[in-house]
């Protein structure tokens, strides 16, 4: 099992900035892929970020240039830097990780809520 904790939400003004943190403890020596996932209002969960642990990176096309997700091995720690929100990333943010090859996540955080106000 891999636990995933997600700290960082809240609320922001359009054209500000926030950090989203999620730990992982657990079998994470079998992660592959870390990353996040958001489901806005009246949405389907869509991928925001993905990076797996050789370094690869994969961003929706709506967030690219805006947010950068990296990772801190050492705390089995990936972030999610967001700059430039706009109203439209409101939603609720999920952290994510696989341990296996199916094409979604194996495990998902709790979800913490990114509201951004015009």
């Amino acid at each position: 099992q891999v636990r995933l904790v997600e700290s960082g939400g809240g609320l922001v003004q359009a054209g500000g900035s926030l950090r989203l943190s999620c730990a992982a403890s657990g079998i994470i020596f079998r992660i592959t892929e870390m990353g996040w996932y958001r489901q806005g209002p009246g949405k389907q969960r869509e991928l925001v970020a993905v990076t797996t642990t050789s370094g690869a990176t994969n961003y929706a096309d709506s967030v690219k240039g805006r947010f950068t997700i990296s990772r801190d091995n050492a705390k089995n720690t990936v972030y999610l830097q967001m700059d430039s929100l706009k109203p439209e990333d409101t939603a609720v943010y999920y952290c994510s990780a696989k341990v296996t090859s199916a094409n979604l996540p194996d495990y998902w955080g709790q979800g913490t809520q990114v509201t951004v106000s015009s």
